[in-house]
């Protein structure tokens, strides 16, 4: 088991240095960020290059790159083009409206889609099946910026139920939350039935019925454990996923996270806002694979040797 995670942790090193090369070098062609924090007007060329130099542009790239690598290590990621704040504090106050509204979704999605697809796997081919099947299609069709806005007129604009934007208590992660939750659950749910399907048919199921054991301890005790390993693997990945993919829901419900974050710095060509936010993006979405590696391993053993 050790050689098997020191070789994920060897792959996971890699992984994170090539993300912060490919973003290092992909954001400088975004443009320069001089022009933005003069604004236009009557700049010279010589005050253009005063501001390169005061914010270390000048540098080569493998300069600024190396530099970037050294205080990546320390946890400081440089200060802000746009106000001079650290970076490291602008993500530390984003990144947890971030990881809160990842598990709040992920965790409804899972307690909506292990029935439904636990119960569309026992009725194979019947109407309930039938049912959740066709729901969980229409789910997959919904673009999750359109169910955001269909989710703002609704439960804010017509009932006034709920806050529009923010994140300003409980009931503000009602919306961002499950518009994200329903997306996942129309996948989760057609892998909940396809692996509980494959694993019912299997004979230690028959076996486990014919000694008399009741339908609700051979489905949930036998056969949805041992239908884990592929829910532990894409729920993981999910989880990455929603932390590096939820830049339009927080920007819909204008949630202070990591996304809105990233794209504020986006549109102000703030090169280190932007470079340590992908960056911890990043070391999380390896985190999480990494994780879901070795439990992986510890689930099916022979995974280990792979």
């Amino acid at each position: 088991m050790a050689g098997f995670i020191l070789k994920r942790l060897l792959q996971a090193v890699f992984v994170v240095l090539a993300v912060t090369l490919i973003v290092s070098f992909a954001i400088r062609l975004s443009g320069d960020p001089a022009i933005m924090l003069m604004g236009g007007g009557n700049v010279t060329e010589q005050d253009l290059q005063n501001i390169r130099q005061a914010l270390g542009l000048e540098r080569p790239f493998y300069v600024q790159y190396v530099a970037f690598l050294e205080g990546m290590v320390r946890g400081d990621f440089g200060k802000s083009f746009m106000g001079g704040t650290p970076v490291s504090m602008l993500i530390a106050n984003a990144l947890p409206a971030t990881l809160l509204l990842a598990f709040a979704s992920l965790l409804a999605s899972i307690i909506l889609s292990v029935p439904l697809g636990v119960y569309a796997a026992v009725n194979r081919g019947r109407w309930p099946d039938q049912m959740i099947r066709i729901l969980s299609l229409v789910g997959l069709s919904f673009p999750n910026f359109w169910l955001a806005i269909m989710m703002v007129l609704l439960f804010s604009i017509v009932l006034g139920l709920l806050p529009p934007s923010g994140m300003e208590g409980p009931e503000s992660f009602v919306m961002p939350a499950l518009t994200m939750a329903i997306i996942l659950t129309a996948t989760n749910v057609r892998l909940v039935r396809t692996s509980m399907l494959e694993t019912l048919s299997q004979q230690y199921i028959m076996v486990a019925r014919s000694k008399g054991l009741r339908d609700r301890v051979v489905l949930y005790k036998h056969a949805l454990r041992n239908s884990a390993i592929p829910l532990v693997t894409y729920i993981g990945l999910q989880f990455g996923g929603l932390i590096g993919g939820i830049v339009i829901i927080e920007r819909v419900f204008n949630w202070p996270g990591m996304g809105t974050l990233a794209f504020d710095a986006i549109s102000n060509r703030d090169y280190p806002v932007l470079q340590g936010t992908i960056t911890v993006l990043a070391l999380f979405i390896v985190l999480i694979n990494l994780l879901v590696d070795i439990a992986y391993g510890l689930i099916d053993p022979r995974i280990r040797t792979e």
